[in-house]
């Protein structure tokens, strides 16, 4: 049963990985417009979590980050990497899981690395949040209270659609510099 599941979880976390990286002009232009509205409807719900903007080492954005699924789920969305402000590459994240998952739903991901560790952890080679892993919802005030844990901050805002879930799983993430 184990190995079932296992190889369940797997697959959904394949079939929910994006294209990654933009390879168009085009395709850049538009992930980059996306990036930018989330930011900024981001600092419009929570002002607080500018703080994280101002002082990260660096920080990733994945906008409209779609989830789905009926038992067994999955998720995937694109974004770009900043580093001292700059663009630094693109993302891309696929998210498996297992257990009660009923609906879909798409928000924005916010990851912010608190210092050169943490980001150099993320941005050589695959990355992984653990189920266990804490996401802020992006609201009045949260970015105030919220904090680093294991040198990484995670928010979620934006939410669209409905879903129930109790369930196990986690969230894989490929980095890719700009060339």
């Amino acid at each position: 049963m184990l190995p079932r599941i296992a190889s369940s979880l797997a697959l959904v976390t394949l079939l929910a990985a994006c294209a990654g990286s933009p390879q168009t002009t085009e395709q850049k232009a538009s992930l980059s417009t996306a990036v930018k509205q989330s930011i900024d409807l981001a600092k419009v719900d929570d002002p607080t979590m500018a703080k994280f903007f101002d002082s990260a080492y660096g920080y990733a954005v994945l906008p409209s980050v779609g989830k789905g699924g009926f038992i067994i789920s999955g998720a995937g969305g694109d974004g770009e990497i900043y580093q001292g402000g700059s663009l630094a590459g693109y993302c891309s994240m696929g998210q498996g899981s297992i257990g009660l998952t009923v609906g879909g739903q798409a928000f924005d991901e916010f990851i912010f690395f608190k210092d050169k560790a943490s980001y150099m952890d993320f941005t050589e080679g695959e990355w992984a949040l653990a189920a266990q892993a804490t996401a802020v919802m992006v609201k009045a005030g949260g970015g105030a209270v919220a904090d680093y844990q294991g040198g990484v901050a995670v928010f979620v805002n934006n939410t669209k659609g409905a879903m129930i879930e109790a369930s196990v799983g986690g969230q894989k993430f490929d980095f890719t510099p700009l060339k």
